[in-house]
């Protein structure tokens, strides 16, 4: 039940009443075929199909279609059931699935909820938000190592300038947005209601030249899953899965474009993915109401701050009706007001008293304050999400927040930028096999330690400079494609760093008498450390 099921139940079950959900009403595929009949974009021969199979089944008909069975390679196929399609609206028409929660309701909660949209936004720019960058793949990697100094230094150099043009191919794609930019709005959609659309348009050759997003609350999954189906205000649109060649049944679209799916995965579920957030439903639901509460509370309350007393003085009946007026109407969403009442003075047998007692003397302040602070730590619990990357305090030291953010890098971000790069891949490989796509990733050391990391893998000879400059994103160098060779003295701090030694060697030096009468003393003054 969502929070405005909840909000509209009625207090007593004897007066139960029918609630209606004012998602439902957003939803295109629930209409019904007498609707749906006029909407643009329909293949002709599918709405004369449609038409009689309607009119000859009825309106509370069912389509009992097992449909095609799933097929692999060499006679494998599937044996999983096809359930039968309800013929009564939409969903029935275009044989798609119905979503296991309302899109529209859970994209709600991203603008309602300030846990719940902080959270996304944390997982969206930590995962796709950081930029990216090109690698050289494996096989590419292997030709390299058995090529000569030479040629790798010509392949060098045509791979820096194959990632130029890849990179300037792939922000091509979309005149209006950016690479990074489709990226991030389709990974919000799949943090909000559990899956996103990337769309891919190819030209008349073939060849990739769009890619967009398409919001999810308008796309379905054909039972077949043999593609999508989209509805926006009074047009359908057919959609085929990424690099599917199946004729287009549905809309008059000779050449439809092609989606790459993407969903949180849920067992209850095969055909559309489920958010992390569905898990704590109810701490979304119960921090709504309590924020509500609040809110009725201050826009509703007319109680003043004083009451007035008044003994042996009778009002005008002017001023008795701007006191009534005053408390009926005029303290509801202010609450400070001042109210003038003139009196009758002293007169010798009668004394007017006046007295103000305080109703409400204590500082106001919201309900359920551990409540909705315990909703909210359950919304990031679900996300898996720490405070520290809201931007929040906490009483957790420094090094607990290192702690959770090496966590959330470990088994949030990085585990999910590796299934999207693998997706994305399957593009670039129509382009080409040579360079690999790959997330920039969150850093967890500062620049001077990752310089100190860098520097000890050239100096032992780990990495060439080469392959350090790649990860700082800085060009290549004709020299820097051999390991570095290290002098006589460099090779001796070295090994004495590696060893962990340095410090000992200091010391010892340090409390060597200057004493000449042994060859084993120390070295005059200024020649330093023998080598050898």
């Amino acid at each position: 039940m969502s929070y405005y099921e909840y909000a509209n139940t009625p207090a007593r079950l004897d007066e139960a009443q029918e609630i209606k959900n004012e998602f439902a009403d957003l939803d295109p595929f629930i209409k019904s075929w007498d609707e749906i009949k006029s909407f643009n974009g329909m293949n002709t021969n599918f709405k004369r199909r449609s038409s009689r199979m309607a009119k000859a089944l009825g309106d509370d008909a069912y389509l009992q279609s097992a449909g095609a069975v799933q097929t692999g390679i060499n006679g494998a196929r599937s044996n999983a059931i096809n359930p039968g399609v309800v013929f009564r609206n939409a969903y029935g028409l275009f044989d798609v699935i119905t979503p296991p929660y309302n899109p529209y309701e859970l994209a709600s909660y991203y603008d309602t909820s300030f846990a719940n949209h902080a959270a996304i936004d944390a997982k969206v720019e930590n995962t796709v938000g950081l930029g990216y960058d090109f690698i050289i793949s494996d096989k590419t990697n292997l030709k390299l190592e058995a090529a000569s100094a030479d040629q790798m230094a010509r392949a060098r150099k045509r791979i820096e300038k194959l990632k130029v043009q890849v990179r300037d191919w792939l922000e091509g794609l979309n005149q209006d947005e950016s690479f990074s930019s489709v990226l991030e709005k389709v990974f919000t959609d799949v943090h909000t209601m559990g899956n996103g659309y990337i769309e891919v348009g190819r030209t008349i050759t073939g060849e990739i030249g769009y890619i967009g997003h398409i919001p999810a609350a308008t796309m379905r999954v054909r039972r077949l899953r043999d593609g999508y189906v989209q509805i926006i205000a009074n047009m359908v649109v057919y959609f085929r899965n990424f690099g599917a060649k199946n004729v287009n049944y549905i809309t008059d679209d000779p050449r439809p474009n092609e989606i790459i799916h993407i969903k949180e995965y849920s067992p209850l579920n095969t055909f559309y993915g489920v958010p992390d957030v569905i898990s704590a439903l109810p701490a979304l639901i119960g921090d709504a109401l309590a924020a509500q509460y609040n809110i009725d509370y201050f826009s509703n309350k007319a109680v003043p701050r004083y009451i007035v007393t008044l003994k042996g003085a009778q009002l005008t009946q002017e001023a008795e009706d701007k006191l009534f007026r005053f408390l009926q109407t005029g303290l509801k969403g202010q609450s400070h007001r001042t109210l003038y009442i003139p009196l009758p003075g002293d007169s010798e047998t009668n004394k007017v008293e006046f007295k103000m007692e305080p109703i409400e003397a204590g500082v106001q302040e919201g309900s359920f304050t551990k409540y909705r602070e315990q909703n909210r730590d359950d919304i990031l619990v679900a996300h898996q999400v720490p405070l520290s990357k809201l931007g929040g305090s906490s009483s957790s030291s420094i090094a607990d927040s290192l702690a959770q953010d090496r966590t959330f890098k470990e088994q949030v971000a990085r585990p999910a930028q590796r299934n999207l790069e693998k997706i994305l891949n399957k593009i670039i490989r129509e382009k080409t096999d040579i360079l690999e796509f790959k997330f920039n990733e969150l850093t967890l050391t500062d620049e001077l330690a990752q310089s100190q990391i860098l520097t000890n893998y050239v100096k032992n000879q780990i990495m060439v400079p080469n392959e350090a400059r790649e990860l700082l994103n800085l060009p290549e160098r004709e020299e820097s494609d051999s390991m570095i060779q290290l002098t006589a003295r460099q090779a001796t701090d070295a090994a004495a760093n590696n060893a962990g030694n340095r410090s000992r060697d200091g010391e010892r030096q340090q409390a060597q008498a200057d004493s000449t009468a042994t060859t084993a003393g120390r070295n005059p003054k200024g020649e330093g450390r023998r080598s050898s």
